[in-house]
């Protein structure tokens, strides 16, 4: 694969990103107040499309800086240091501030971040070569004639093609998920880590 030529506006993708990092469009709606949490630079090569952050991320400011941060790392075969490389891993969830918990965790992602900046950023994204899909939201919105649920669509990986790959969440909550699938671990790991592997090379 050919890296492609940088062909971004720089200062129009700067204001843009200052703009979504000072979004207070749900800050009325949001009891733990807004902080946008994101990574992303349009060099970026992998598109991490996840869900919202949770409470730690949010108190930290730092994407998957937590316990499904560690399984996804784990998952994707790269180190601490290079995960939180932007012009090599783009992360970039359906709703950017922590929605709040409800009665079985966390809420849902906040539907404003799609229309209201979402859809930019990814234009802007114009070099990535493989997008990892995490959980239902992400699968739903990147995956519209996918299947029904999250474990019908990480089935058909391969039907996906090399480039886009839907994940569970790496969450500690879907553990019995994954002790019910050991084939995930077994057979789509492998092929997930190789794959970021021949990416990552490229890049460099």
């Amino acid at each position: 694969m050919m890296k492609m030529k940088n062909t971004y506006d720089h200062n129009r993708f700067k204001k843009l990103l200052a703009n979504v990092r000072a979004c207070t469009i749900c800050e009325s709606e949001l009891c733990d107040g807004v902080r946008p949490v994101l990574q992303v630079h349009p060099e970026a090569q992998i598109l991490i499309a996840g869900q919202a952050p949770g409470r730690k991320v949010h108190e930290s400011g730092i994407p998957f800086d937590d316990a499904s941060g560690e399984r996804l790392r784990r998952w994707m075969g790269v180190t601490l240091d290079t995960f939180y490389i932007s012009k090599q891993v783009a992360i970039l969830p359906m709703g950017f501030c922590f929605p709040g918990t409800g009665k079985s965790g966390d809420l849902a992602p906040r539907k404003e971040c799609e229309p209201a900046w979402r859809s930019q950023i990814l234009n802007h994204l114009n070099q990535i070569q493989m997008t990892l899909i995490i959980g239902s939201y992400a699968q739903d919105f990147h995956l519209p004639d996918g299947a029904k649920t999250v474990t019908e669509n990480v089935k058909k990986w391969k039907d996906y093609g090399p480039n886009i790959i839907p994940l569970p969440h790496p969450s500690p909550r879907n553990n019995m998920w994954l002790r019910r699938n050991p084939w995930f671990e077994d057979e789509l790991v492998p092929n997930l880590q190789e794959r970021i592997e021949l990416v990552l090379n490229n890049i460099n």
